[in-house]
C-alpha cells in the first residue's frame, strides 16, 4: 500500500500515490490495460503515465475513475461546500450568495455635542 499524507504532501507524491492506487485496483480486477483504456476512452500510455506516477490531465484522470466504477469516490475529493447548519440557523435561512472580501473598521458612531450640527 502506498501510504501519503495528502496535507503535507507534494503534488508530485499525490499524483504518484494516486496513479498506483489506481493501477492496484486494476490489477486486483484483472482488467487488462488495453481494455481499461477502451473503456476509460485514453490511451494506454496514459494510463500507463498515470501508473508511473506521471501527470496526467484531471479529464483523463476522471474518465478512468468512471471506468473502474469508481466514479461515486470523486465527490469525497472536495469538501460539501454547504453551510454548516448552525450556520444556516444564524441565517435564518439565507444563503452565501458571494464570498466577500475584508472590510475596513468603520469610524466609530458618536452623539453630536449640544449645540453642534451632526
Amino acid at each position: 500500500m502506498h501510504k501519503v499524507d495528502f496535507s503535507s504532501a507534494s503534488s508530485e507524491a499525490i499524483i504518484e500515490a494516486l496513479g498506483k492506487r489506481l493501477e492496484e485496483i486494476r490489477l486486483s480486477r484483472n482488467i487488462p490495460q488495453a481494455t481499461l483504456a477502451r473503456e476509460a476512452g485514453v490511451s494506454r500510455s496514459t494510463l500507463t503515465r498515470l501508473a508511473d506516477g506521471q501527470p496526467v490531465s484531471l479529464d483523463s484522470f476522471v474518465r478512468i475513475m468512471q471506468a473502474l466504477a469508481l466514479g461515486d469516490h470523486l465527490a469525497s475529493l472536495l469538501p460539501d461546500p454547504a453551510i454548516r447548519p448552525v450556520d444556516r440557523v444564524r441565517l435564518a435561512g439565507g444563503e452565501r450568495r458571494r464570498a466577500g472580501g475584508k472590510r475596513s473598521n468603520p469610524t466609530e458612531w458618536q452623539w453630536a455635542e449640544d449645540g453642534e450640527d451632526g
